[in-house]
């Protein structure tokens, strides 16, 4: 055995062979031990508080395409974190979050900061949970924990690590192994997806997060022309996977059974690939698809395959699905090609105060850069982005899968983070409501810590819009809480580290947008809005 050899070293020896040298977190004192005499060569990324770690760690992970680390602070710090968790989960993120454990010795007696029913607290959101039985294990709960969280459908694991196992002497761990990351579908069964598409004589097709997530984009495109079918956007998408502007782009399919129904109305074949059939929320009632409308899916997640409400699936790799079935369906010159998706961009005859999101939203486009990523956290005001703002690259749209806010924030300083480690540079521009703002202001800190290029447009409305939007849907008039007086979010920003200015018109926020783009600093620009009723 070598002198000085820890299931500590040992460990970080097993990290720095698989890439994870990127830590995320919030130290406690049972996480300590693993932190001590921090390798050189590992970066830690200081998070304020838990739930910014993870999300942080969480579009990391997506922008680099590897798993990322997460170091929680035992049970307290796992359940501030609980809530960015349920994203990563349901948006198939790689995530190895591993949290403290009380020291052995004490365990039995259900100690202070102990981890109780540790592999029990982040159930369901977890694809793995263990505690390691003893203190040798611990490099190789690493190894399956980072081959559980690759393999898809990648998602996120937790490992719980008592503090004294880390200097417990050991030699050595040998075993690296590698898996795979893409499963090809059934031959036989693409085929026959394939004479069905083939046949139809007006499909549609619905691209969801999992086809940009594997890298599918381009063959997305390449479908869509082949076919010459309307595409959709996924209900609540976390990424857009299909050129937001290109001709075949129909617009969104809706959220709730009878709008998505509504929406389809006319095809006779939707093909939903990378994508649930369907992410229905709010629960408006009609039928799951238009009578006479047939459904196929392919998905890399059994689970979203098994919940599917309607139609017949296909598991296998999004990106490997798409390019096999451009071999196998024919050319469709011959159908109609569809209408493109409707942007009137209406604008006010005169400029309102405050301003309304299609001010604001038109703004922007007169700014952003083409290269520029959107993180998104309006959630009033998306149907502005999408109609001002479409997303045309692939890799540069992301948001919530989880329906939670307070992801955005971070989340921005994660896409950052990647792009700096893969040397890119391009505007990180985070697009955030001023309640979702709240949630996880903390991250601010992070960001400026770091001189990130981040440009968050804070929509400043009082209130939440969408809140008061879903009590006119479901008839629920007299909700308290649902104002924001008193916020003054600039203040806040500064007082992270962050140059932040109000912006009242749209003058102000182009010129102030424009200069954030060079700043050595990321921005804050706060603009008063309009309160709308958003489109559901």
């Amino acid at each position: 055995m070598a002198e000085h050899s820890t299931v500590r070293t040992v460990t970080y020896d097993l990290l720095r062979t698989l890439g994870l040298t990127t830590v995320f977190g919030n130290p406690g004192s049972t996480e300590e031990p693993f932190l001590q005499d921090f390798p050189a060569d590992f970066g830690y990324v200081l998070a304020l508080q838990e739930a910014s770690a993870l999300a942080m760690a969480d579009a990391f992970a997506q922008v680099t395409g590897r798993p990322a680390l997460v170091n929680l602070h035992s049970s307290a710090g796992t359940g501030n974190a609980l809530g960015n968790l349920v994203a990563a989960h349901h948006g198939n993120t790689p995530l190895i979050v591993t949290a403290g454990q009380q020291h052995r010795e004490l365990v039995i007696g259900e100690p202070y900061l102990g981890n109780r029913e540790a592999t029990q607290l982040p159930k369901p959101w977890v694809k793995w949970s263990y505690e390691p039985a003893c203190a040798e294990d611990v490099p190789e709960a690493f190894m399956r924990a980072y081959a559980q969280a690759l393999q898809p459908p990648a998602g996120p694991v937790y490992l719980s690590i008592p503090m004294d196992d880390w200097k417990r002497p050991l030699s050595g761990f040998t075993r690296v192994r590698t898996v795979s990351e893409r499963v090809a579908p059934d031959p036989g069964r693409l085929r026959a997806f394939a004479e069905r598409i083939t046949a139809s004589r007006r499909p549609a097709l619905v691209f969801g997060p999992e086809v940009d997530r594997s890298g599918g984009w381009d063959a997305a495109v390449a479908l869509a022309e082949r076919l010459r079918a309307a595409v959709y956007g996924a209900p609540l998408g976390d990424r857009v996977s299909f050129p937001e502007d290109h001709p075949l782009f129909a617009g969104p399919l809706g959220m709730s059974v009878k709008t998505i129904s509504d929406r389809l109305a006319g095809h006779d074949l939707v093909v939903v690939i990378g994508a649930e059939v369907f992410r229905y929320y709010p629960y408006v009632p009609g039928d799951y698809l238009p009578p006479g409308t047939g459904l196929l899916q392919i998905t890399g997640d059994p689970e979203a395959a098994a919940a599917a409400r309607v139609g017949d699936s296909l598991l296998g790799d999004p990106r490997r699905a798409i390019e096999l079935l451009l071999d196998l369906v024919e050319e469709g010159s011959a159908r109609t090609a569809p209408e493109p998706m409707p942007r009137p961009r209406v604008l006010p005859s005169a400029p309102d105060r405050p301003l309304t999101p299609p001010e604001v939203y038109a703004a922007l486009s007169r700014v952003r850069p083409p290269d520029a990523v959107i993180v998104n956290e309006s959630t009033s005001t998306m149907a502005q982005q999408l109609e001002w703002l479409p997303t045309t690259r692939s890799g540069s749209f992301f948001a919530t899968a989880s329906g939670g806010i307070g992801w955005a924030v971070p989340a921005a300083v994660g896409v950052a983070l990647a792009d700096r480690e893969r040397g890119t540079r391009r505007p990180v521009i985070g697009l955030i409501g001023d309640g979702s703002f709240q949630y996880s202001v903390q991250a601010l800190y992070t960001a400026a810590r770091h001189r990130l290029p981040v440009v968050y447009v804070v929509m400043r409305n009082h209130e939440y819009s969408i809140l008061k939007s879903f009590a006119l849907l479901e008839d629920t008039p007299g909700v308290p809480g649902l104002d924001l007086p008193g916020l003054d979010v600039a203040s806040v920003a500064r007082g992270f580290g962050c140059h932040a200015v109000d912006a009242e018109t749209t003058e102000d926020l182009e010129r102030e947008f424009t200069a954030a783009l060079t700043a050595d600093t990321p921005t804050v620009i706060v603009v008063p809005t309009r309160p709308q009723q958003a489109a559901l």
